[in-house]
């Protein structure tokens, strides 16, 4: 018999007016015959929809309570978005992200409780298989490599926002008000210890990702400078390389001079080689230092905030 608890389950969704009433259906399924005596409250949070996801919300929160739904006045993108929601949650533990698609199953939840209630205050959702083509398989094996090797916090390989988290880990994370949360960071950098359930990441079957290859790209490149400072330490590394080319360039020209085998005129080598030293610095670092200067600019600068265009069955 389970204790009574709350849990928080947030879906954000754009645009998918295809998937959500399944979605709603197969949730209020696993905690009815799954985790019986759990409650449950069912946030789906409207990224600014353009089709008739919204109208769709409507009906299935007029039929089930447990389903809330708040409408961004803008699209502020999908981590953004999972915040806002976090914001709005009232349980006691939190999920930050079940897909409207269901890629990541509604039945992995009553696993996500149990180790929860266990004492594992995060329970990582973990995505051993994955039902895709073969290429992106394999960059996201990379990336998520990559993230797991240099960030700062324990993030299991091929997780993502499908996770559980303890309602104290989620207000810590709040607290920040970061401009462009990279969830899983935040939440791995908040505890040393955690759980994982593994399980397969499903094909869609309906509707289409709204996520392209430039969005995925932006979502990499803020995932590694939010969770580590190892790309500003690998452009240090890069830059003196570059620079010892230059000064290996410069070493033979020299050479070359020396025993009169240089057909350029004076002062030429010198010109190729502060050219070769100073423009492999430049643009190592100065892109790199970009990056962090956008970072920091949205945070201190940021957009105007979005607010609630509708609310549903949310206090």
């Amino acid at each position: 018999m389970f204790m009574v608890h709350l849990i928080s389950v947030i879906t954000p969704c754009y645009n998918e007016e295809e998937t959500v009433t399944e979605c709603v259906n197969r949730t209020a399924k696993v905690f009815r015959e799954l985790l019986p005596g759990v409650e449950y409250e069912h946030i789906f949070a409207d990224n600014a929809s353009t089709d008739g996801t919204v109208a769709v919300l409507r009906k299935l929160a007029a039929q089930n309570k447990n389903v809330k739904v708040f409408v961004n006045s803008r699209n502020v993108g999908p981590f953004r978005n999972m915040y806002r929601g976090m914001a709005k949650a009232k349980g006691d533990a939190i999920i930050p992200m079940l897909p409207a698609d269901l890629q990541d199953p509604p039945e992995i939840i009553p696993d996500f409780y149990r180790l929860w209630s266990a004492g594992s205050m995060v329970v990582f959702g973990e995505r051993t298989n994955r039902q895709e083509g073969l290429l992106l398989r394999a960059l996201r094996g990379i990336y998520y490599r990559i993230v797991r090797k240099f960030a700062e916090g324990n993030i299991p390989i091929n997780s993502g926002e499908f996770m559980l988290i303890d309602k104290s880990i989620a207000e810590n994370i709040l607290a920040l008000d970061d401009q462009y949360p990279y969830i899983r960071g935040l939440v791995a950098q908040s505890v040393d210890i955690s759980s994982s359930v593994k399980y397969t990441w499903a094909a869609r079957e309906k509707g289409k990702s709204k996520a392209n290859w430039f969005n995925l790209l932006d979502q990499a490149i803020n995932g590694l400078i939010s969770t580590s400072r190892i790309p500003a330490r690998l452009a240090l590394v890069g830059g003196f390389f570059i620079a010892g080319l230059g000064i290996l360039a410069g070493i033979y020209s020299l050479i070359l001079n020396l025993f009169g085998q240089a057909h350029a005129g004076a002062g030429i080598p010198t010109v190729i080689v502060a050219i070769f030293f100073f423009g492999g610095l430049q643009i190592f670092f100065l892109c790199l230092i970009g990056e962090y200067v956008l970072s920091i600019h949205s945070q201190v600068r940021p957009l105007p905030k979005a607010f609630d265009r509708e609310r549903i069955n949310l206090d």
